[in-house]
């Protein structure tokens, strides 16, 4: 990882509107559920919509979305980009600097809030599980983005529509689906590990292990291989 563009990286992600609009949304999270234990309301009741729904199947995604799309697409967009190709540095280092950055980001200002809210429930497990949950969907997601802002010029959008649509519309009524799902492999894992019924998922953990790192993996050479294409003389590759 090249140090120099992970903090260019940081800097710029920091500076950005749309991702400043979203940091309250892991707060949000937090004060749901504490706003449900001061009324008394069970954790079977609540955990399930606030935790589950709210937390790792819409917090999570989209603070990844704008984090992943971010660290490479605004670049894209306003040419800044040929600033970095043209040091003498290779592709893949410049993309694992900056999907280092987005992991890291992802999981740091989502996991620990939905470690906390869980916590809130009474039981330890719930908030491990919501956090180890919250750190794999970061991998997994931020792969997924980072690939699609180097593939498309509407990555936000095409985001969008895999996160609502396919993990939210489709993955609800066909099941064949979440085996495509990231959200599917954050919930199996989050809820082996809460072992608790506030959480529930529906694949086996190995199998959403495995699948996340296709992600991961996936996503970070499909993106390596895109930036390839930009020519930029005194390029090593």
């Amino acid at each position: 990882m090249n140090i120099t563009i992970a903090s260019m990286t940081l800097r710029g992600l920091f500076g950005r509107r749309r991702f400043l609009l979203l940091l309250p949304l892991p707060l949000l999270v937090i004060g749901l559920a504490v706003l449900c234990e001061a009324l008394n309301a069970k954790p079977e009741d609540w955990g399930g919509p606030v935790l589950g729904g709210l937390g790792l199947g819409i917090t999570l995604p989209l603070m990844a979305l704008i984090i992943g799309t971010g660290v490479l697409g605004a670049e894209i967009d306003d040419g800044t980009i040929t600033h970095i190709l043209a040091k003498p540095l290779p592709r893949s280092e410049i993309i694992i600097s900056k999907l280092v950055v987005a992991i890291l980001v992802t999981a740091v200002t989502v996991a620990p809030a939905l470690g906390i809210a869980g916590l809130i429930t009474g039981t330890a497990s719930v908030g491990y599980g919501l956090a180890a949950g919250a750190a794999v969907g970061a991998c997994a997601y931020s792969g997924l983005f980072v690939a699609m802002s180097m593939l498309t010029r509407r990555p936000v959008l095409l985001g969008l529509l895999y996160v609502l649509i396919w993990e939210g519309i489709l993955g609800n009524v066909l099941s064949g689906t979440q085996k495509l799902s990231i959200s599917a492999y954050v919930a199996a894992v989050a809820d082996k590990i809460a072992d608790s019924e506030i959480l529930s998922g529906s694949l086996g953990v190995p199998l959403s292990l495995i699948m996340s790192a296709v992600f991961l993996v996936g996503g970070t050479l499909i993106a390596i291989n895109r930036l390839r294409s930009f020519s930029v003389a005194g390029e090593t590759s």
